[in-house]
């Protein structure tokens, strides 16, 4: 028998590089393709139905001694929902605009009462002694401050009624990317004695006379007022 000559096995190799770089192709389009599909389902996620006061499947959880009954849908993390004792509850929750049509993404943490200074609080130990001097326009019925810089508070603010004695106090900063609105944050006590913390754009401040109103519809039901 004759061996085979150098010309043949050279081809043979090159068979077999040419079939695996067709199998790493394959492969590749097949991961790009799940990847796609990963994308796909990730974009379906975040276009949830918003909650609303009608939802049912009710969490039964406690804390701070009281017992919460708080429907699946409102909860921001899949990992809290379930039943028992907890120290940290985190929803979302929908308010009205004052105009009664405009929807007012708001985010809630519930706390103990231990855990959390209610913004008030801080307006007189904390944010009075760091005001820079300008006053800031633009919401009607609350008092806009800037922090001064040199204190750390870099493009923060702080927003209150300066008239009430218990009065609505917001801190806000800049967003995180610049086509979005400023956050703000406030924190209260509830007549219940659990403290929540509102995570809010800063458009919110528009409503804010009818922000706590709008507050008690969302959490006198569930039993955190």
């Amino acid at each position: 028998m004759s061996t085979p000559s150098a010309p043949v096995r050279a081809r043979h190799d090159h068979s077999g590089l040419a079939y695996n770089l067709a199998g790493i192709a394959v492969l590749v389009g097949l991961l790009s393709v799940g990847a796609a599909y990963l994308v796909d389902e990730l974009g379906r996620a975040t276009t949830l139905p918003r909650p609303a006061l009608t939802d049912g499947e009710p969490v039964t959880q406690t804390i701070a001694g009281r017992e919460l009954h708080i429907p699946t849908r409102w909860f921001r993390y899949g990992e809290q929902i379930r039943d028992g004792f907890t120290n940290q509850i985190d929803l979302k929750v929908v308010l009205t605009a004052a105009d009664g049509v405009t929807p007012l993404p708001v985010d809630v943490t519930l706390l103990p009462r231990s855990r959390a200074s209610t913004s008030a609080s801080l307006l007189d130990r904390v944010y009075l002694h760091q005001f820079g001097e300008a006053t800031l326009s633009g919401v009607p019925g609350l008092v806009g401050k800037p922090m001064q810089q040199s204190e750390g508070y870099r493009s923060e603010s702080i927003w209150y009624d300066a008239i009430s004695p218990n009065p609505f106090v917001a801190k806000c900063m800049d967003a995180v990317e610049a086509d979005q609105a400023r956050q703000c944050v406030r924190t209260v006590y509830l007549p219940s004695g659990i403290a929540a913390v509102y995570a809010f754009d800063a458009t919110v401040l528009q409503s804010w006379r009818q922000f706590d109103t709008e507050m008690e519809r969302w959490l006198k039901p569930i039993g955190a007022w």
